[in-house]
């Protein structure tokens, strides 16, 4: 088995069990803060899919491994959104309670 799918495959598992947290959290009691986890964490499964996409050579119009292509910059800019706003709705969901 090749090692970035592993990678890729190794980034999904704690993404998907923020999304799937943060789901029930937000289906409990929708606030904004909960929305922002949400969205926080399906980028971050965005940049996981991304990774085993590139691997599995999918969707080859996107170019995945080029710097200057469509799949570098989804997977760039879901991480930044990621690494954004699941920490941003955690903590003021927590100042919140």
């Amino acid at each position: 088995m090749n090692t970035a799918l592993l990678l890729g495959l190794a980034m999904l598992v704690p993404a998907s069990l923020m999304f799937s947290g943060s789901l029930i959290l937000f289906c409990r009691g929708q606030t904004m803060w909960s929305f922002l986890q949400v969205v926080g964490a399906g980028s971050l499964m965005v940049v996981g899919l991304c990774h085993v996409c590139e691997v599995l050579r999918l969707f080859p119009w996107m170019h995945w491994g080029l710097k200057h292509s469509v799949g570098h910059y989804l997977a760039f800019w879901s991480c930044v959104l990621g690494l954004t706003l699941f920490p941003a709705g955690y903590l003021f969901h927590t100042l919140t309670r």
